[in-house]
C-alpha cells in the first residue's frame, strides 16, 4: 500500500508542475464504447460476447509534454460464446459449463511526463465484496502499478511503447508459498498509422516470474503475442467508429508433448489444446 500512496502522491505532485507550467493548460476527456466478440486481456482469455464502455478526464500542459488522466473502463459480459446451460449442480465439477455473468470495474489514473508513464489501476469484479476489498490479500479486487516509456517523445519511432505493470495489492498471492506474488506483466509493441485512418498493432508480452498469467507456476513465458488491424471512420468530426481484429498467442504451456498426440501411427497436432493458445476477437469501438 505504501507504494501505491507514493505513486498517487508523485501523480499529484507532477500535476502541480503541470499547471506552473502553463497558465492555459487544456481540460480535454474521452468517453466511448467497445463491443467485442471475446475480452482478451493479455493473452488470456477472459470471457465471450462484451460490452466495454470507457470515460476519463485530465488535463494537458500547452506543450502536451505533460498529461493527466483518470478514469474508468467496464466490462458486461458473458463468460463465453454459447450461452451453455451448465450442470444442475455446478459444484459437483470444477470445470463448470455453465454460463455466467462476467462484470467488472476498473478505475485508472495515468501520468505523463514527456515520454515516462505512471499509472495505477483498480480492478474490481463484483464478487460480492466491498469496493476496496482487495487491498489486502483477499477479496474479490487487485490493485496493479505501471511504469512505461513512449519513445516518440524522444525518438522518431513515434509508435514503439513500453509497459511495466505488477499487481501490488488484492487477491495476488501464490497458493503454493502464501506469499504476495507481485505479478508482473512486461510488453513491448508499436503502433503504426496509414492513410485511409488504417491503424496496425504489433505486441510481444510476457511475465517474469511466477505469477498469475501462469497460475502461479513456471518461471518467464510469453503470455501474449498479438496483432491488430483496425480502420477508422470520423462522422462529422463527432464521432470516431472504429472497427478492428485482434489475433493473439499466449505461448505459456504449449510444448511438444501437449501439442502432438500419436494418431495411426503419426504424430498430430492437438488442436484442443491449441486452441487454449490460440485467440482472436473483432470489434467495433465508437469515441466522443
Amino acid at each position: 500500500m505504501k507504494k501505491l500512496f507514493t505513486l498517487f502522491a508523485a501523480m499529484m505532485m507532477a500535476v502541480v508542475v503541470l499547471a506552473e507550467e502553463s497558465e492555459k493548460a487544456k481540460f480535454t476527456y474521452e468517453a466511448g464504447a467497445e463491443v467485442v466478440s471475446s475480452y482478451i486481456w493479455r493473452g488470456l482469455y477472459e470471457g465471450g460476447l462484451s460490452f466495454q464502455p470507457t470515460a476519463s478526464v485530465g488535463f494537458d500542459s500547452k506543450s502536451d509534454k505533460v498529461r493527466f488522466r483518470v478514469g474508468a473502463w467496464g466490462n458486461i459480459g458473458a463468460s463465453d460464446w454459447k450461452f451453455r446451460s451448465g450442470l444442475p449442480n455446478p459444484d459437483e465439477n470444477d470445470m463448470n459449463p455453465n454460463t455466467y455473468f462476467v462484470p467488472e470495474l476498473d478505475i485508472m489514473a495515468s501520468l505523463q511526463l514527456w515520454g515516462l508513464v505512471l499509472g495505477a489501476t483498480h480492478y474490481y469484479y463484483f464478487g460480492g465484496t466491498p469496493f476496496f476489498s482487495g487491498l489486502n490479500d483477499e477479496g474479490g479486487s487487485q490493485t496493479e502499478i505501471q511504469v512505461g516509456l513512449r519513445f516518440g517523445e524522444f525518438c522518431k519511432a513515434s509508435g514503439l511503447y513500453f509497459n511495466w505493470y505488477m499487481m501490488v495489492a488484492g487477491n495476488d498471492v501464490n497458493p503454493n508459498t502464501g506469499k504476495r506474488a507481485f505479478s508482473s506483466y512486461i510488453e513491448f509493441g508499436y503502433d503504426a498509422e496509414f492513410e485511409h485512418d488504417i491503424t496496425l498493432g504489433i505486441c510481444v508480452g510476457f511475465t517474469p516470474w511466477r505469477s498469475l498469467y501462469t497460475d502461479y507456476e513456471g518461471t518467464i513465458a510469453v503470455n501474449n503475442i498479438s496483432l491488430r488491424f483496425g480502420k477508422t471512420w470520423n462522422i462529422d468530426e463527432i464521432v470516431d467508429i472504429e472497427l478492428f481484429a485482434l489475433g493473439s498467442m499466449n505461448t505459456y504451456g504449449i510444448n511438444s508433448s501437449n501439442c502432438f498426440r500419436w494418431e495411426a501411427g503419426d504424430y498430430k497436432l492437438d488442436h484442443t489444446h491449441l486452441g487454449q493458445h490460440l485467440n482472436g476477437c473483432i470489434g467495433l469501438g465508437f469515441w466522443f
